[in-house]
């Protein structure tokens, strides 16, 4: 990166929540470093679940997110035999803030769910919005099909986990669209919006796990 890129983005400012900005607070890189939370990805795989940016841009991001050490290159082992970019250990610590800000910005009258979300946003947004009370008891494994990605959740105790792997053994398999699963769970659509296959009694459960925190009145 250029040095003089660098220093404009300089606060000159000990505190840590400077230099936090300093590496993840440029326009696309979050949301760069949120898609790689739940595993490695191709630049195609982002491209379509970050539509909004450019491929210039996100080659700029992605290098950026590798030389601060939030993000490694590494190659697929055969046949697949492609690159992928994950986050690093270091990275997928930021996770909190990502949940910390969704659970904050939800507050905003301003906000739009009816806007694209990708499958690993609203995933991320499950394990941010799950609520212990309603959750108490179910213990179950949910899976999720977006496009070629299959993850698993795991419910126990109150949380829940996502990680990719095969959704065979799951109680329920949701697939389709994440904005529809999103407009279900947290639109009040109904259920037949997104595909569900399995338990539907489990499904329909799983549906009303997750609250969003109450908006912000005119008072603040």
């Amino acid at each position: 990166m250029p040095r003089a890129r660098d220093d404009k983005r300089r606060y000159d400012d000990a505190c840590g929540t400077a230099h936090a900005l300093e590496l993840i607070g440029e326009r696309w890189t979050l949301l760069v470093l949120r898609e790689l939370m739940l595993g490695p990805r191709r630049f195609s795989e982002l491209r379509v679940d970050l539509p909004g940016i450019s491929a210039n841009v996100l080659t700029q991001r992605l290098a950026e997110l590798e030389q601060r050490g939030l993000v490694r290159r590494r190659k697929l082992a055969p046949p697949a035999s492609v690159q992928v970019y994950e986050a690093t250990a270091w990275g997928i610590e930021a996770e909190p803030i990502v949940q910390a800000l969704g659970r904050w910005a939800a507050r905003s009258p301003g906000h739009d769910p009816t806007l694209p979300i990708s499958g690993v946003s609203i995933l991320l947004s499950f394990r941010t919005m799950i609520s212990a009370k309603r959750a108490k008891g179910v213990d179950a494994r949910i899976g999720f099909r977006f496009g070629a990605d299959d993850y698993v959740a795991r419910i126990k105790k109150g949380v829940i986990k996502v990680a990719r792997g095969d959704i065979g053994q799951c109680g329920v398999v949701f697939s389709g669209p994440p904005a529809a699963l999103a407009a279900v769970v947290y639109g009040g659509q109904p259920i037949d919006l997104i595909g569900v296959s399995g338990d539907r009694g489990l499904a329909e459960k799983f549906t009303t796990l997750f609250v969003l925190p109450p908006k912000v009145g005119a008072g603040g």
